[in-house]
């Protein structure tokens, strides 16, 4: 046992070694500057010889076809198109290096090394086994710990699962996935999620208790519904209440909406999950299938326990055979359940392409500024497409480090687990005051005799851990995108909102909606569209949210240096903070 403590706590030293809990720290080694000149030194010996090749090895003329690699381009510099390619590799590769060494330390929040020897009960452990309040084994976690630390094919094999496990652990080791465009994964940073114990984690699954409760309540009744307005009284007796607030306090207004300005204004639900889509010969309406209502599941003990230890789920789904537009928690809760991972925003993109040029972003050099030319492969529509999907995946590389690597923190489905085996005198855990004597909490067990959360996916949570959310980081990568090549000030006209049944779109006729403030809106009601469902807190939204956007960032930095239109003004978008900035060959800039 020593030795495999020792082998686990050296490995490559990338886990700082006064952290137990596994905090992701820097690779000890040569100071960060020696560093860079050192692979400055080795990149430019790469160009040297690239370049000593191509002028020994260039022909001359031209061959049938065309141009040989090697042959020179023309233009001012006469370079050689392969040496071209190789050198502005060499220098993205080159900028991300000396940006990544820079950044401080990626910490946790330090639970795993506090509940070491309470059977890690702050971390997540879906699927491995457990006792029958669903605390995990402590080898078994160890050995997933350790293989997460070292990356070795051999660690990953001898994971252990609970026997009646029948959902696998969710891509593990894609936390150790390399980029070779944009930033990579490891070069992301978020603030550590919340301990366990804090008023903030605490604020944040009541909030979620009360999606679960009003899962069934029409966006459009949440000025007059009377369990909405329990909620936002209980809301506002914690300590640190979550999300927006007005003066410290959240109202009806507020309640599980996303952070930004444009989510806080106008319906609940953004235009571009509510207008038909136009894809070529291709129209359809988004009304999308729905559980049935008042349907939940796990808010008995055994159904639980089952899901935790990753069996079958044995309650099964119901649906409503009438289509709907999203309406409510639960149509939003499904349409993330079963969505692919850049559907929604590829369908903002071709609604937004649809408006013409006026919704492109007038720094576009195709827009009113040539009349012998216009945008395709290039600042045109399929440019805009691979942007946007382009990032999705990139996006999830970030999450998957963020999630097994550094913070793997629990599930809400977990975390309930905790406060019902507390409240029920099975268990004490170091939990918040706030949650144990929470109104929702109160409520959910006065509905079903139980403590326990009720989820709206019969199997609960995805198989990996809650910190960032999956979906989060790819809507913030995405949306990003999106406001790169769009028009953020344009105002969308004949807005809408789904009626109190979701079976008809009504007209809206509030204050004016924008393509920027519309996109920031769609981020959040995928990212916290999860946190309805039971399977996310607001955390893993809104942080996850930033991480995707700092990839995208990197991504579309990598793109701007590719592009020949010398008379493009870059790439103007504004962050999730607010702060508007602008991409041009290479160099992010504040405006």
């Amino acid at each position: 046992m020593k030795d495999n403590t020792q082998s686990e706590s050296n490995t490559d030293n990338i886990i700082s070694k006064q952290s137990a809990g596994g905090s992701y720290k820097s690779a000890d080694g040569p100071p960060k500057k020696e560093a860079r000149r050192t692979f400055l030194k080795s990149s430019v010996g790469v160009s040297t010889l690239l370049a000593t090749g191509a002028s020994l090895t260039a022909a001359s003329g031209l061959h049938a076809q065309g141009l040989t690699p090697l042959q020179p381009t023309g233009g001012i510099d006469n370079d050689y198109r392969a040496l071209q390619a190789a050198n502005l590799k060499l220098t993205m590769a080159e900028d991300h290096f000396g940006e990544t060494i820079l950044l401080q330390d990626q910490e946790s929040n330090e639970d795993e090394g506090r509940y070491e020897d309470d059977r890690f009960y702050a971390s997540y452990s879906k699927s491995l086994p457990c006792n029958q309040y669903g605390e995990v084994q402590p080898s078994a976690f160890r050995k997933l710990r350790r293989a997460l630390r070292r990356g070795r094919e051999e660690d990953f094999n001898n994971i252990v699962l609970h026997a009646l496990d029948s959902r696998p652990l969710v891509s593990p080791q894609a936390s150790f996935k390399f980029e070779t465009c944009g930033l990579d994964s490891h070069g992301t940073r978020m603030a550590p999620s919340h301990t366990f114990r804090s008023a903030e984690i605490a604020a944040e699954t009541a909030e979620v208790y009360w999606q679960a409760i009003t899962r069934d309540v029409p966006y459009l009744d949440f000025q007059t519904n009377s369990l909405i307005g329990e909620a936002v009284a209980d809301l506002n007796n914690f300590s640190a209440t979550p999300g927006a607030t007005n003066f410290g306090a959240t109202d009806v207004d507020l309640l599980f909406r996303g952070e930004t300005p444009g989510d806080l204004v106008g319906p609940y639900i953004s235009q571009f999950l509510l207008n038909d889509v136009i894809f070529g010969p291709v129209e359809f309406v988004q009304r999308y299938q729905q559980p049935t209502t008042a349907q939940d599941f796990m808010a008995d003990t055994a159904n639980w326990l089952n899901v935790q230890r990753g069996g079958t789920p044995a309650e099964p789904m119901t649906f409503d055979p009438v289509r709907r537009y999203i309406y409510n928690g639960r149509t939003l809760g499904e349409y993330v359940h079963r969505d692919v991972s850049f559907q929604a925003y590829l369908n903002a993109c071709a609604q937004l392409l649809a408006l013409g040029n006026d919704a492109v972003d007038q720094g576009n050099p195709y827009i009113n500024q040539t009349t012998t030319q216009e945008g395709f492969v290039t600042f045109g529509a399929p440019f805009a497409v691979d942007l946007v999907t382009r990032v999705a995946n990139l996006a999830f590389t970030g999450a998957w480090f963020q999630k097994w690597r550094v913070h793997r923190f629990l599930r809400p489905e977990a975390y309930a687990g905790r406060v019902h085996f507390n409240l029920t005198g099975s268990r004490n855990y170091e939990l918040h005051g706030d949650i144990l004597n929470s109104n929702a909490v109160q409520k959910v067990f006065s509905q079903n005799g139980t403590y326990l959360l009720p989820q709206g996916f019969s199997e609960g949570s995805p198989t990996h851990p809650s910190y960032p959310a999956g979906h989060a980081c790819v809507a913030g990568a995405c949306v990003t995108a999106l406001k790169a090549y769009f028009n953020e000030d344009y105002v969308l006209s004949d807005t809408v909102q789904a009626d109190a049944e979701g079976l008809s779109l009504i007209p809206y006729n509030g204050q004016a909606l924008t393509v920027g403030g519309e996109l920031n809106k769609l981020a959040n009601n995928i990212a916290l569209g999860r946190d309805a469902a039971g399977v996310h807190y607001r955390q893993d939204g809104i942080q996850g949210l930033q991480a995707g956007e700092q990839q995208a960032i990197a991504y579309i930095k990598d793109q701007s240096r590719t592009l020949k239109e010398a008379n493009n003004d870059g790439f103007y978008l504004t962050k999730f903070d607010g702060t508007r900035i602008n991409i041009k060959n290479g160099v992010v800039s504040n405006v």
